[in-house]
């Protein structure tokens, strides 16, 4: 670039000669070059206004076209992407048969603090401890004043407790948005359900896991985003749940009893309508497991499915039905029954002495022991295994909860003849209540194997033959007349025709042997007995009751019978079973199985 000087030399030396002053001159020069300068300014802003305008057309023009695109298309629901694990939070719903919310979900809120922006972390602390008083005060003073970073403080907010805690007014204290597992019947159905837990979690969302029940049995599928939310469909029944928990509450409270257990199944398909364990909690505060002493003092012990007790006398229709099923005896096959029986070392009693002979059928009327071994030696050892092992006694039942193969039942290592006899009439082999239940449950299904499950479902597949539907029709005959004659005779409601076996054995002490005034009792049903629809069966933890000359009794026909009427009486309406008046039912010895006679308590 050439420069013009601002005096140049001719000009000067001219204007010199005219005496003009040459300052003129370097001005005029001045001037002329300053203009130029504003003039390249000017071109160079006026460009970058060009440039300016050019850009915001552009990006405003690529708006405005993506938005006219996205209001041409179709709505979709957004997806968000990360590139690290996403936590799944949603959890579907559980209902019980008739679609009645079980459990489901709640939007809730987490309390947590960032120490380092909080003002004032004592006075946080103290707020907190007068909102929350089961937080430790000095432990939070600690956590807020030391080195960390980051506290959890609250999983779970109830909308009052968040909004205390606004009113704190520090800063420091978050709260982040998460989803929590409501039950909303608190108590009713808790050893069904489980309970849940927190498991991954983060700020803004926390993972829900199953604990326990149909929650953690059911785990997996609850969380599947690939059923779209469906809600997982139990067979339970809310109405018969809740009556089923009330009688068998207040019976428990009559009968002295230190727990209580019963369930009620459908005979074809095996599906639970109810199942109780007593006591119970609440899966919405859910109890911590004991750590020691007995774990059926612990309410979160199911006594239905994990307990392993010696049924007694609610064996006895076993043997016998498997005998008539090969033909061995009949109805009124005569039996020795002379009491004491000895083998090997061992003497067999009954309650009471009966002399003589009994009939097959008397012998389950008035559950005699001695006539029940006799019944099981003609079987043999060998047999008898097999049947019970048949009848599903001899493993884990497999109705869906996590808790089930921690019932299996204890089977003697060995089987000689002492075992098979005590075995025949119930001591020996620990089941649960849900096992006898399902043994039941296969007599009234005419001899096809029943498996109880908690799925509402359509297809059932159908059970193999255990034994002949002859001997099971037989067999539901013997129970009939157990109630209306034998040791179940309060058990009877009237229209329903209930047939059962009472059972009451000794509870065994934790170091061995048995306790002298500590008993199991139990009755196991169907109804109606000559056609079957439900089973039911109830069992008492050391019930005590008062007989009919003021002493105190602990057998199952005085205690667990009449509760189990009042069960039958509750349930039936809310399943749709009504009472029958026909009493034209089979005849078997000389007694009418359906005769509707009833004895006052």
């Amino acid at each position: 670039m050439i420069r013009t000087p601002l005096r140049p030399l001719a000009r000067i030396l001219r204007a010199r000669e005219k005496g003009e002053d040459p300052n003129a001159i370097e001005a005029e020069n001045r001037a002329r070059r300053h203009a130029e300068i504003q003039d390249r300014a000017r071109k160079r802003a006026r460009m970058r206004l060009y440039v300016m305008t050019s850009c915001f057309l552009l990006a405003f023009g690529t708006v405005g076209m993506r938005m006219g695109a996205l209001a041409s298309s179709n709505p979709s629901e957004p997806r968000a992407q990360t590139t690290g694990a996403q936590i799944i939070s949603q959890r579907a719903d559980i209902v019980d048969r008739h679609g009645r919310v079980l459990a489901t979900n709640l939007s809730t809120h987490a309390l947590y603090a960032h120490p380092k922006q909080m003002v004032d972390p004592a006075g946080a602390a103290d707020g907190l401890a007068k909102i929350f008083p089961d937080l430790d005060h000095e432990r939070l003073v600690k956590d807020f004043t030391g080195n960390r970073s980051f506290v959890w403080i609250k999983k779970k907010l109830s909308p009052e407790q968040m909004q205390a805690v606004h009113d704190i007014g520090e800063p420091g204290l978050l709260f982040g948005p998460r989803e929590m597992r409501l039950y909303p019947n608190g108590k009713l159905a808790s050893h069904i359900l489980g309970g849940s837990t927190f498991g991954a979690e983060g700020v803004s969302s926390a993972e829900v896991l199953g604990m326990a029940g149909v929650e953690k049995a059911f785990d997996n599928w609850l969380r599947d985003p690939a059923n779209a939310g469906a809600p997982l469909t139990l067979s339970v029944d809310l109405t018969a749940q809740a009556a089923m928990e009330e009688v068998l509450s207040n019976g428990m409270k009559v009968m002295n009893a230190k727990g209580a257990a019963a369930v009620l199944m459908e005979v074809k398909t095996g599906e639970i309508v109810a199942m109780a364990s007593l006591p119970d909690f609440d899966p919405n505060d859910r109890p911590r497991p004991l750590t020691k002493g007995d774990p059926s003092d612990s309410p979160l012990f199911n006594r239905m499915v994990q307990g392993q007790y010696e049924l007694g006398s609610s064996f006895k229709i076993f043997p016998v039905a498997q005998a008539i099923d090969e033909g061995l005896i009949n109805a009124n096959t005569m039996i020795n029954a002379n009491s004491p029986m000895k083998i090997g070392k061992y003497l067999i009693h009954d309650f009471h002495n009966y002399g003589g002979s009994l009939s097959v059928a008397d012998i389950i009327v008035k559950s005699s022991n001695v006539g029940t071994v006799r019944i099981a030696q003609m079987l043999g050892p060998e047999r008898q295994q097999q049947f019970l092992k048949d009848l599903g006694l001899f493993e884990p039942t497999t109705v869906e909860m996590t808790e089930a193969p921690t019932g299996k039942p204890l089977v003697p290592s060995r089987w000689p003849a002492v075992t098979a006899a005590t075995v025949s009439f119930g001591h020996g082999l620990a089941a649960s209540p849900l096992h006898l239940a399902a043994a039941y449950a296969t007599i009234a299904n005419d001899g096809l194997r029943v498996r109880p499950t908690l799925v509402h479902r359509r297809d059932h597949v159908q059970g193999e033959r255990v034994m002949s539907e002859s001997a099971a029709r037989t067999a539901r005959d013997l129970l009939r007349q157990v109630v209306t004659r034998g040791t179940a005779r309060r058990a009877e409601v009237e229209g329903y025709h209930v047939g059962g076996k009472t059972g009451t054995a000794d509870k065994p002490r934790p170091g061995g042997g048995y306790y002298d005034s500590k008993v199991i009792s139990n009755f196991a049903s169907m109804f109606p007995a000559h056609d079957p629809k439900y089973v039911l069966v109830v069992a008492l933890d050391e019930p005590s009751a008062t007989n009919s000359t003021g002493r105190e009794a602990r057998t199952a026909g005085l205690t667990v019978a009449p509760v189990a009427a009042e069960l039958v009486r509750r349930l039936s309406p809310i399943v749709g079973l009504r009472p029958e008046t026909d009493t034209s039912l089979p005849v078997i010895g000389n007694r009418p199985a359906g005769d509707l006679k009833l004895v006052a308590n």
